[in-house]
Order: C-alpha cells, then sequence, then structure tokens
C-alpha cells in the first residue's frame, strides 16, 4: 500500500494522519540554501496545485480511491484514504513538500475519485489499480508471476498428482504456494515415492495395457492396469492429502505400524516398500533447510536496504515444511524506508495470492491492523500479522532476513558486473554515454513462411525479458527469403511507434522506453536498411551498428558497421565481443523459438478454427459426423444441415466459408 506525505499541523488536515512519505522515485536536486526564508514555489507546483483544488471541491468525504494523472492520461500515482477529501487537501499547501512530491503534484493535470464503503475495501482496491496501471510514484512488486500449486484431482475414480499453476478450474484439493517450480517438482518426485500416487494424464491412463516405467521403479501403484484395487489406491490418496495437509506425523507413524506388522509376518517384501515410503517421506521434510516446529503454516517477509535497492525475501510454510523462497526486488524511491516499501509490497503481494493464517514479518508496518482486516475479509478466515521479538517464529523471520541482505547483494554485484559490460559497449562503439537502453534485432522463417521479426532488450539489471517483442510479417509484397524487407518491416514499425509515443519514463531509475544503441543481425545491406528505417521514423540519439558475422561465420570474427566508420573488428578477447555475441545469440534463441512456436500452431490448425460462430463443441460435432475438416470442407449444405448442434444459419456460414476459400 502507499500514502502520501503527512500533511502541515492543521489539526483538520492531520485528522487522517498519512504517513511522511509517498512511494515513488526521486530525481535528486540540490536542496535549497538555508537563507531563514521560504523557498520560492516554482510555477509548475502552483499550476498543479491549483489543479488539485479544482478537483478537490468534489472530492468524497469518506473512504475511497484517488488517482492523480498528467495531462498525457499517464496515471501517476494511485493512493487510498479513511477521509479522500482530507488526504487530498494535503497535496494543496504551497510550500513544505519534498521534491518528489513537488515533481508529482507540477505533472498532475486532472484526477479521478471513487468512492467505497469501508476503509478495507479501499485498500484491496488500491492495490488492485496499482498492479493494472503501474504508476510512476508507487512502489511496484514488478514480479507478480502465479506460483506453482500441487493438485490432487478429485474428477476421476483414480485421482491425479500434478503440479498446477493459473486459475484453479479443475476439481480437486491445491496444496501450496511453491515458490519456484524446482520445488514443486522435488515435492512431487518425492510424494510419487511416497504415496505411488499416479502422475499420467487421463489419456494415457485409459490407454494403458500394462503398466509403465514408474510402476516399475515403484513410482506408481498403477491403478490403470488393477496391479492396486481402486479402494486401495483411495487409502494411499487420503494418506498424500494428509501428509500435505499436516499430518505428517500421523502418517509416518501408520507407515510404521505397518512395516512393523509385516515384518512380525514375514512379509520382508512388503516391509521393504514402507521402509522405502518411510524414507522419502524424511527426505521431503528434512531437507528443505529449515522446518517449524511449532508452526504448519506461515508466510514469511523480511526486507533488506542497501544503497537506496530493497529486497524483500519470502518464505513460505506450509504443513510444517518449507516450501521454498523467492527474492523480489521492488521498484521504490531510494528514500523511503523498509517498513514503508514493505507495507506497500504486501498490500500487492495478496491482491492475487492466497494467504497463510500466519504473516510474520521483519519491520512492523503502520497499516498492519488494516492488511489484517483486508485479508481476512478476503480468505473469509482469521489472518494474523506479527513482527516476533523471540522464539520460533523470531528465528524464521531472522533467516528470511539473512536471505534477503545475501540476494540483494548478489543483485548489486550483477548489476554492477552489467553496468562495466555496457561501459565496455561504450568504449567499443566510441559513445559518447554508457548505454542504458541496448535493443537487438534479428529475424527467422523457413523459405519466408511464418516470418517473425523479434526484437531483444538490454539494460543495466541484464536482459529485460518483459521488453521483450515480436513482429509477424504481414507485408505481402516481400518475396519469400527477402531478409532485407522483413528488417525493413520490422524497424519501420518499431521506430515509427516509438515516435509517437512520448517518453513517460522520465525518472532517472525507470527503465528508458528509447533505445540508446540498436544492433541488427546482418552486414552492410542491413544498416542501409536500419539507417532508412530511423531516417523515416525521425527518431534522434540512436546509435546504429549492424554486426556481420563473417565468410566463416566464426565466433570473434564478426566485423562492425557504424555511420562515420569504417568497417571494423574487436580484439578477440575484448569482453565487449563476449557481450555483443551474448547480446546476438539472444535475439536468434527469442527469434528461432518464437518461429517454431508459430509453426507449431500453424502445423496443427484445423480449418474450422477460422470461421468465426465454430466453438470447440460444434467442431466436435461437425468432426464425429464428417470425421474430418476436409470432409467438412466437401460437404454439400443439405448435409451440414443435418448434422447434431447444427442449425441452417450456421450450415449455410459454413458452407459460404469454404465456398469462399475455396
Amino acid at each position: 500500500m502507499t500514502r502520501p506525505p503527512r500533511p502541515s499541523d492543521d489539526p483538520h488536515l492531520n485528522a487522517d494522519k498519512p504517513p511522511e512519505n509517498d512511494t515513488y522515485e526521486m530525481i535528486e536536486v540540490e536542496a535549497p540554501l538555508l537563507t531563514g526564508q521560504e523557498p520560492e514555489t516554482p510555477e509548475s507546483v502552483k499550476r498543479g496545485i491549483s489543479v488539485i483544488k479544482h478537483y478537490w471541491k468534489n472530492a468524497p468525504s469518506g473512504p475511497g480511491v484517488y488517482r492523480m494523472v498528467a495531462e498525457t492520461g499517464e496515471v501517476l500515482y494511485v493512493g487510498k484514504a479513511k477521509n479522500v477529501r482530507k488526504r487530498v487537501a494535503s497535496y494543496t499547501r504551497l510550500a513544505g513538500h519534498v521534491n518528489r512530491i513537488a515533481r508529482m503534484i507540477s505533472a498532475t493535470a486532472s484526477m479521478i475519485f471513487i468512492s467505497v464503503e469501508t476503509e478495507t475495501d479501499a485498500l484491496l482496491l488500491e492495490a488492485n489499480l496499482i498492479k493494472q496501471l503501474k504508476p510512476r510514484f508507487n512502489v511496484l512488486m514488478r514480479d507478480d508471476k502465479s506460483f506453482p500449486y500441487i493438485l490432487i484431482s478429485n474428477d476421476h475414480a483414480a485421482p491425479q498428482i500434478t503440479k498446477h499453476r493459473g486459475a484453479r478450474i479443475r476439481k480437486g484439493d491445491y496444496y501450496g504456494p511453491f515458490a519456484s517450480i524446482w520445488a514443486v517438482n522435488r515435492a512431487l518426485n518425492t510424494l510419487e515415492r511416497a504415496f505411488l500416487l499416479r502422475s499420467c494424464t487421463q489419456s494415457y491412463y485409459d490407454n494403458r495395457t500394462r503398466p509403465c516405467l514408474l510402476h516399475q521403479i515403484k513410482r506408481c501403484a498403477a491403478p490403470c492396469t488393477n496391479e492396486i484395487t481402486i479402494e486401495d489406491y483411495a487409502v494411499l490418496v487420503q494418506s498424500a492429502r494428509n501428509f500435505l495437509s499436516g499430518k505428517s506425523q500421523d502418517v509416518r507413524e501408520q507407515l510404521a505400524i505397518e512395516m512393523t506388522q509385516a515384518a512380525e509376518k514375514l512379509d520382508f517384501e512388503r516391509a521393504a516398500r514402507l521402509r522405502d515410503r518411510i524414507s522419502a517421506l524424511s527426505t521431503i521434510q528434512g531437507a528443505q533447510g529449515i522446518n517449524p516446529k511449532t508452526i504448519e503454516e506461515a508466510d514469511v517477509f523480511a526486507i533488506s536496504k542497501e544503497a537506496g535497492r530493497f529486497c524483500i525475501e519470502a518464505f513460505f510454510f506450509r504443513a510444517y515444511q518449507n516450501w521454498g523462497n523467492r527474492s523480489y526486488f521492488p521498484r521504490a524511491d531510494a528514500a523511503l524506508t523498509e517498513s514503508e516499501v514493505l507495507e506497500a509490497f504486501l498490500s500487492q503481494f495478496y491482491d492475487e495470492h492466497p494467504s497463510a493464517p500466519l504473516v510474520l514479518l521483519s519491520h512492523a508496518i503502520e497499516s498492519k491492523g488494516l492488511l489484517e482486516e483486508a485479508l481476512s475479509k478476503k480468505a473469509e478466515k482469521r489472518i494474523h500479522i506479527l513482527i516476533p521479538q523471540r522464539g520460533e517464529k523470531k528465528e524464521l523471520v531472522d533467516h528470511a532476513l539473512i536471505n534477503s541482505t545475501q540476494a540483494l547483494g548478489r543483485k548489486l554485484s550483477e548489476d554492477a558486473s552489467q553496468q562495466k559490460l555496457l561501459a565496455a559497449l561504450s568504449n567499443a562503439f566510441k559513445l559518447e554515454n554508457t548505454p542504458q537502453r541496448v535493443e537487438v534485432y534479428d529475424n527467422s522463417h523457413i523459405s519466408g513462411a511464418q516470418a517473425i521479426g523479434a526484437m531483444v532488450v538490454a539494460g543495466p539489471a541484464g536482459f529485460m525479458k518483459s521488453h521483450y517483442r515480436t513482429f509477424n510479417i504481414k507485408n505481402t509484397q516481400i518475396s519469400p527469403g527477402d531478409d532485407f524487407g522483413m528488417m525493413r518491416e520490422v524497424l519501420n514499425r518499431r521506430f515509427s511507434r516509438l515516435a509517437k509515443e512520448e517518453d513517460k519514463n522520465s525518472d532517472l531509475d525507470s527503465f528508458p522506453s528509447s533505445p540508446d544503441l540498436v544492433l541488427i543481425d546482418g552486414g552492410q545491406g542491413q544498416f542501409k536498411i536500419a539507417q532508412e528505417a530511423l531516417e523515416a521514423s525521425g527518431v534522434k540519439g540512436v546509435t546504429l551498428v549492424a554486426i556481420a558475422k563473417g565468410a566463416d561465420r566464426n565466433a570473434g570474427r564478426e566485423t562492425f558497421f557504424m555511420e562515420g566508420r569504417e568497417p571494423f573488428r574487436l580484439p578477440p578477447h575484448d569482453p565487449a565481443l563476449y557481450f555483443i555475441q551474448r547480446l546476438r545469440d539472444e535475439a536468434h534463441r527469442f527469434a528461432i523459438g518464437t518461429h517454431r512456436a508459430k509453426r507449431r500452431k500453424e502445423f496443427v490448425k484445423n480449418p474450422l478454427d477460422e470461421i468465426a460462430g465454430i466453438g470447440p463443441a460444434r467442431k466436435r460435432a461437425l468432426l464425429l459426423a464428417f470425421g474430418s475438416a476436409k470432409a467438412v470442407s466437401r460437404a454439400a449444405l443439405l448435409d451440414l444441415e443435418k448434422a447434431p448442434g447444427i442449425n441452417k444459419a450456421t450450415a449455410l456460414m459454413i458452407y459460404n466459408h469454404f465456398q469462399k476459400s475455396g
């Protein structure tokens, strides 16, 4: 959650008690000299205050969310308040604003208000809007990928155990979250050994006539071929559910009793199998690094700050087990405290992810009670947020804090190395400044079929995969295999759009949308094409370099083409050369991968998919009636009308579609 600065000492304005700092990024400027007089308010701030006062007149007096919007329509900031009118009033003072607040006020051209019933609703709405709009002046979580879960299905007599990510559409019991695919794969591997549950798909299960390899290596009980009865398999499934629900000790004790009984009956083979299952359970409980003894479920968050950067380490404990951890590096102003960033992060994190009954934090947050209420309302059960001071809870937080500090140190070291590589690139190409955004372009096709262009982006933080783009080649006039024509279309589309867009990322810490350096995979011809595209778009300040592999296409013998310089090579062991090769190879990998995915999609494409109004049910009915899409295309209108689920209007639409395409 994010909040604006504390207003003046006026008791009317202080009634809502907002915090002192806002959550957005800051441009460092020189502080005004102390002359004993209040510095004069800039005209831009006065204009912004005038705008805010105009909208303040109609601001709601109850709880709600407000948005500050720039003249371009960009949402600058999203905030929430118990009393929106009082909160907005804090921005209307002429003096006393810190630099970053003044900048936000200066950029404000309009405001939008949304009233809600409670402050809890305002908190939830604020977090949702921040994640959707990504305002420049809010703390942003950056990584909001969903977590993987373990699913034990309920839609079959022999339930399947598998990993799951995304919407919970399938019927079954979901266990998680796990912090990474690696963590869930490790857990699945052990659970299969311990409980012998099937992991195969439904079609694979239905078509088995003999047990598969997983049964041979004692990883599946093979209910598909009746190696185990459905009733006995259900006992294994229930044991797995009990284990994942926190009853792990009960499960182990029951297996130990069964092992002893088998040994007493001299059934040593069964006793050995039970021993192996107990050993597998010991593995999943003992190999997690740290496991709580008294805490069944908890989410643990610890935050570290160094050199103006923040790292939040999240640990997830379920069923008395450590189910992994993940590091987050939120975008936040360096002047903010750890508590403020952690508070903003949590509201965004739990906007999509479910909460454990217990949330442990390394730092106290101002809105602890409000966040507890919001999470409890969303989960429909009581959620507790604690900042532990002693005991096992404190040990878990301290462990997370150590990991947070180490992860931040590694991140800073990696970024420093990346900056050195960018500086080496600047020296190699004799650039005035170190590039902050490098774009690399490549094409991929097979004789012109499924042609795509690819753009990869690198910056101070490494490869910026969220900025990668692909371009489907649309120009039908381009001859198959015409790399020049493809490159011209890709660059024209990219830079024409860039020229129309105003760069909204004006903060120093934000990643720019316009490149400083563009690398083209090609020689003199591609270089000239790229030059023409840049000139036609009117984009300025971009250095263009083409990379030719040479006659033998050997790495290390690349020739570079730049404006104002003769073609040249770099020394074989130059770090900049290795970096350029990495950039080019990444562009090639991305282009090839995208092309292959497109080719696979075209390969399995059904002609019926192209007909508007034909969904899965009607397509299935047509294929069952005629046998194939080709037969449907040749069918007479009367035959189409007789197909199950196809009325006369739909039959006519299908008939006309194939007549036109034919």
